[in-house]
Protein backbone atom coordinates (compact mmCIF):
# COMPACT_ATOMS: atom_id res chain seq x y z
CA UNK A 1 0.00 0.00 0.00
CA UNK A 2 1.30 3.50 -0.95
CA UNK A 3 0.73 6.11 1.78
CA UNK A 4 -1.37 8.73 0.89
CA UNK A 5 0.35 11.95 1.43
CA UNK A 6 -0.06 14.83 1.16
CA UNK A 7 -3.91 15.33 1.40
CA UNK A 8 -5.91 18.29 1.16
CA UNK A 9 -9.06 16.47 2.27
CA UNK A 10 -8.87 14.32 5.43
CA UNK A 11 -7.84 10.73 4.41
CA UNK A 12 -9.09 8.29 7.52
CA UNK A 13 -7.85 4.77 8.65
CA UNK A 14 -9.17 2.37 11.25
CA UNK A 15 -6.10 1.27 12.46
CA UNK A 16 -7.46 -0.93 15.81
CA UNK A 17 -11.49 -1.92 15.76
CA UNK A 18 -11.05 -3.77 18.67
CA UNK A 19 -11.05 -3.89 22.62
CA UNK A 20 -9.08 -4.69 25.24
CA UNK A 21 -9.54 -8.49 24.67
CA UNK A 22 -6.81 -10.29 22.04
CA UNK A 23 -7.43 -10.49 18.80
CA UNK A 24 -5.66 -11.63 15.80
CA UNK A 25 -8.50 -9.64 13.67
CA UNK A 26 -8.78 -7.00 15.52
CA UNK A 27 -6.08 -4.38 17.55
CA UNK A 28 -7.73 -2.16 20.21
CA UNK A 29 -8.90 1.11 19.43
CA UNK A 30 -7.79 3.82 17.04
CA UNK A 31 -8.16 5.92 14.13
CA UNK A 32 -5.32 7.46 11.60
CA UNK A 33 -6.58 10.70 10.40
CA UNK A 34 -3.97 12.07 7.19
CA UNK A 35 -4.61 16.49 6.68
CA UNK A 36 -1.80 17.46 4.72
CA UNK A 37 1.62 16.48 6.09
CA UNK A 38 -0.10 15.60 9.32
CA UNK A 39 -1.12 12.84 10.95
CA UNK A 40 -3.79 12.54 13.36
CA UNK A 41 -3.70 9.66 15.79
CA UNK A 42 -6.85 8.95 18.06
CA UNK A 43 -5.76 6.35 20.89
CA UNK A 44 -3.30 3.87 20.58
CA UNK A 45 -4.08 1.06 22.36
CA UNK A 46 -1.94 -2.41 22.07
CA UNK A 47 -1.23 -3.41 18.32
CA UNK A 48 -1.30 0.23 16.95
CA UNK A 49 2.33 1.05 15.96
CA UNK A 50 2.13 -2.54 13.76
CA UNK A 51 -0.76 -1.18 12.19
CA UNK A 52 0.61 2.04 11.63
CA UNK A 53 2.86 0.04 9.59
CA UNK A 54 0.55 -2.01 7.56
CA UNK A 55 -0.63 1.16 6.76
CA UNK A 56 2.51 2.19 5.77
CA UNK A 57 2.91 5.26 7.86
CA UNK A 58 5.57 5.77 10.27
CA UNK A 59 5.70 6.82 13.59
CA UNK A 60 7.54 9.89 12.48
CA UNK A 61 4.42 10.91 10.84
CA UNK A 62 2.59 11.55 13.58
CA UNK A 63 2.38 15.29 14.78
CA UNK A 64 -1.00 15.28 16.94
CA UNK A 65 -1.77 12.05 19.20
CA UNK A 66 -4.99 12.62 20.96
CA UNK A 67 -6.34 10.69 23.94
CA UNK A 68 -9.72 10.23 24.38
CA UNK A 69 -9.18 8.50 28.22
CA UNK A 70 -6.40 6.79 30.11
CA UNK A 71 -8.09 3.16 30.29
CA UNK A 72 -4.74 0.85 28.75
CA UNK A 73 -6.74 -0.17 25.16
CA UNK A 74 -6.64 3.39 24.60
CA UNK A 75 -3.10 4.00 26.09
CA UNK A 76 -1.13 0.50 26.08
CA UNK A 77 1.35 1.97 23.33
CA UNK A 78 2.01 5.10 24.79
CA UNK A 79 4.73 4.21 26.20
CA UNK A 80 6.48 2.21 23.29
CA UNK A 81 5.71 5.11 21.04
CA UNK A 82 7.37 7.53 22.90
CA UNK A 83 10.83 5.17 23.35
CA UNK A 84 10.74 4.13 19.63
CA UNK A 85 10.73 8.16 18.96
CA UNK A 86 14.20 8.12 20.31
CA UNK A 87 15.38 5.48 18.31
CA UNK A 88 17.40 4.60 15.98
CA UNK A 89 19.56 8.07 16.61
CA UNK A 90 19.91 8.78 12.80
CA UNK A 91 16.03 8.42 12.36
CA UNK A 92 14.77 9.71 15.94
CA UNK A 93 11.79 12.35 16.25
CA UNK A 94 12.91 16.12 14.57
CA UNK A 95 9.01 17.16 13.73
CA UNK A 96 7.43 17.99 17.30
CA UNK A 97 4.96 15.44 18.63
CA UNK A 98 1.65 17.21 20.50
CA UNK A 99 -0.13 15.04 23.33
CA UNK A 100 -4.09 16.28 23.28
CA UNK A 101 -5.80 14.48 26.04
CA UNK A 102 -7.88 16.18 28.85
CA UNK A 103 -6.95 17.77 31.93
CA UNK A 104 -5.21 15.12 34.26
CA UNK A 105 -2.71 14.02 31.75
CA UNK A 106 -0.13 15.44 32.75
CA UNK A 107 -0.42 13.54 36.19
CA UNK A 108 -1.18 10.10 34.19
CA UNK A 109 1.74 11.10 32.45
CA UNK A 110 4.08 12.12 34.90
CA UNK A 111 3.49 8.61 36.60
CA UNK A 112 4.34 6.56 33.55
CA UNK A 113 7.94 9.41 33.69
CA UNK A 114 8.27 7.85 37.06
CA UNK A 115 8.27 4.55 35.84
CA UNK A 116 10.24 4.68 32.64
CA UNK A 117 12.00 7.70 33.20
CA UNK A 118 14.40 8.77 30.02
CA UNK A 119 13.34 6.20 27.79
CA UNK A 120 9.91 8.00 27.16
CA UNK A 121 11.12 11.78 28.15
CA UNK A 122 11.61 13.67 24.48
CA UNK A 123 13.16 17.29 24.29
CA UNK A 124 10.29 19.51 25.06
CA UNK A 125 10.73 21.32 21.25
CA UNK A 126 9.45 17.69 20.00
CA UNK A 127 7.07 16.78 23.16
CA UNK A 128 4.08 19.09 23.93
CA UNK A 129 1.07 18.04 26.00
CA UNK A 130 -1.94 20.23 25.63
CA UNK A 131 -4.40 19.32 28.10
CA UNK A 132 -8.33 20.60 27.15
CA UNK A 133 -11.44 21.43 29.62
CA UNK A 134 -13.05 18.36 30.39
CA UNK A 135 -15.63 19.83 32.40
CA UNK A 136 -17.68 21.73 28.84
CA UNK A 137 -16.44 22.52 25.38
CA UNK A 138 -13.91 23.48 24.09
CA UNK A 139 -11.87 24.41 20.79
CA UNK A 140 -8.37 24.55 19.74
CA UNK A 141 -6.76 25.97 16.57
CA UNK A 142 -3.88 24.45 14.32
CA UNK A 143 -2.46 24.97 10.84
CA UNK A 144 -4.53 22.67 9.24
CA UNK A 145 -7.85 21.85 11.10
CA UNK A 146 -9.87 23.09 14.07
CA UNK A 147 -10.21 20.79 17.16
CA UNK A 148 -13.51 21.09 19.56
CA UNK A 149 -13.89 18.48 22.02
CA UNK A 150 -16.75 17.83 24.99
CA UNK A 151 -16.90 15.22 27.74
CA UNK A 152 -18.83 11.87 27.06
CA UNK A 153 -19.93 9.69 30.11
CA UNK A 154 -17.02 6.88 30.61
CA UNK A 155 -14.31 8.64 33.25
CA UNK A 156 -13.97 11.44 34.58
CA UNK A 157 -11.53 12.50 31.95
CA UNK A 158 -13.32 11.16 28.54
CA UNK A 159 -13.96 13.27 25.68
CA UNK A 160 -14.71 13.23 22.21
CA UNK A 161 -13.17 14.82 19.63
CA UNK A 162 -14.37 16.85 16.41
CA UNK A 163 -11.63 17.46 13.77
CA UNK A 164 -13.01 20.38 10.93
CA UNK A 165 -10.45 21.06 7.82
CA UNK A 166 -9.89 23.99 6.32
CA UNK A 167 -12.08 22.66 3.49
CA UNK A 168 -15.27 21.94 5.72
CA UNK A 169 -14.55 18.24 5.85
CA UNK A 170 -15.84 17.12 9.85
CA UNK A 171 -14.80 14.27 11.56
CA UNK A 172 -15.96 12.90 15.12
CA UNK A 173 -14.24 10.52 17.30
CA UNK A 174 -16.49 9.49 20.39
CA UNK A 175 -13.68 7.64 22.56
CA UNK A 176 -15.95 5.23 25.17
CA UNK A 177 -19.29 6.48 26.12
CA UNK A 178 -22.41 6.05 26.94
CA UNK A 179 -25.25 7.73 25.17
CA UNK A 180 -24.50 11.07 25.63
CA UNK A 181 -26.14 14.42 24.54
CA UNK A 182 -22.57 16.38 24.84
CA UNK A 183 -21.68 13.72 22.01
CA UNK A 184 -25.20 14.45 20.04
CA UNK A 185 -24.14 18.23 19.82
CA UNK A 186 -20.62 17.85 18.92
CA UNK A 187 -21.62 15.67 16.10
CA UNK A 188 -24.18 18.21 14.93
CA UNK A 189 -23.87 17.36 10.73
CA UNK A 190 -20.42 15.70 10.57
CA UNK A 191 -19.96 14.35 7.62
CA UNK A 192 -18.47 10.80 9.73
CA UNK A 193 -18.89 9.91 13.21
CA UNK A 194 -16.67 7.17 14.49
CA UNK A 195 -18.84 5.68 16.97
CA UNK A 196 -17.68 3.12 19.87
CA UNK A 197 -20.42 0.45 19.83
CA UNK A 198 -19.19 -2.34 22.12
CA UNK A 199 -21.71 -4.80 22.45
CA UNK A 200 -25.01 -5.89 21.63
CA UNK A 201 -27.96 -4.13 22.76
CA UNK A 202 -29.13 -7.23 24.54
CA UNK A 203 -25.84 -6.92 26.54
CA UNK A 204 -25.62 -3.60 27.36
CA UNK A 205 -23.26 -2.28 30.36
CA UNK A 206 -22.84 0.98 31.66
CA UNK A 207 -20.42 3.51 30.57
CA UNK A 208 -20.76 1.85 27.05
CA UNK A 209 -23.06 2.19 23.98
CA UNK A 210 -24.61 -0.67 21.55
CA UNK A 211 -25.60 -0.50 17.99
CA UNK A 212 -28.84 0.70 18.44
CA UNK A 213 -27.65 3.55 21.18
CA UNK A 214 -25.00 4.57 18.59
CA UNK A 215 -27.94 4.51 15.64
CA UNK A 216 -29.91 6.62 18.13
CA UNK A 217 -27.25 9.33 18.36
CA UNK A 218 -26.20 9.60 14.76
CA UNK A 219 -29.58 9.93 13.77
CA UNK A 220 -30.56 12.73 16.37
CA UNK A 221 -27.26 14.57 15.29
CA UNK A 222 -27.84 14.56 11.79
CA UNK A 223 -24.64 12.72 10.65
CA UNK A 224 -23.84 12.11 6.90
CA UNK A 225 -21.92 8.69 8.04
CA UNK A 226 -21.57 6.43 10.85
CA UNK A 227 -18.60 4.31 11.43
CA UNK A 228 -19.51 1.77 14.55
CA UNK A 229 -16.51 0.29 16.09
CA UNK A 230 -14.60 -0.84 19.70
CA UNK A 231 -16.52 -4.07 19.32
CA UNK A 232 -15.91 -7.08 21.54
CA UNK A 233 -16.37 -10.83 20.33
CA UNK A 234 -19.88 -10.72 21.41
CA UNK A 235 -20.33 -8.57 18.40
CA UNK A 236 -18.76 -11.31 15.67
CA UNK A 237 -21.95 -13.30 16.73
CA UNK A 238 -24.74 -10.36 16.72
CA UNK A 239 -26.68 -8.48 13.79
CA UNK A 240 -24.77 -5.33 14.38
CA UNK A 241 -26.12 -4.16 11.49
CA UNK A 242 -29.60 -4.90 11.44
CA UNK A 243 -29.65 -3.20 15.41
CA UNK A 244 -28.02 -0.10 14.10
CA UNK A 245 -30.65 0.23 11.45
CA UNK A 246 -33.74 0.16 14.48
CA UNK A 247 -32.57 3.43 14.94
CA UNK A 248 -30.47 4.76 12.16
CA UNK A 249 -30.95 4.50 8.40
CA UNK A 250 -28.41 6.56 7.06
CA UNK A 251 -24.97 5.20 5.43
CA UNK A 252 -23.44 2.93 7.90
CA UNK A 253 -19.83 0.86 7.99
CA UNK A 254 -19.08 -1.74 10.36
CA UNK A 255 -14.80 -0.70 11.18
CA UNK A 256 -12.28 -3.94 10.22
CA UNK A 257 -8.92 -3.13 11.17
CA UNK A 258 -6.82 -1.02 8.24
CA UNK A 259 -10.43 -0.27 6.61
CA UNK A 260 -10.00 3.14 4.61
CA UNK A 261 -13.12 5.33 4.85
CA UNK A 262 -13.73 7.83 2.01
CA UNK A 263 -14.94 10.90 2.93
CA UNK A 264 -16.46 11.99 -0.11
Amino acid sequence: MTRPMPFKTPALTILGSGTCVPSLQRSACSALIQINDSGLLFDLGPGTMRRLLEADTSIFDIRFLFISHFHPDHTGELVPFLFSSKYPAANRRLKPLAIVAAKGFSDFFNGLKQVYGEWIDLAPEVLSVMELDNTGPDMRRFDDFVLKSIPVKHRKESLAFRVESSDGISIVYSGDTDYSENLVRLSAGTDLLICESALPDHLKVEGHLTPSLAGKIATEAGVKKLVLTHFYPECDTADIEAQCRRTYAGPLILARDLMSISLA
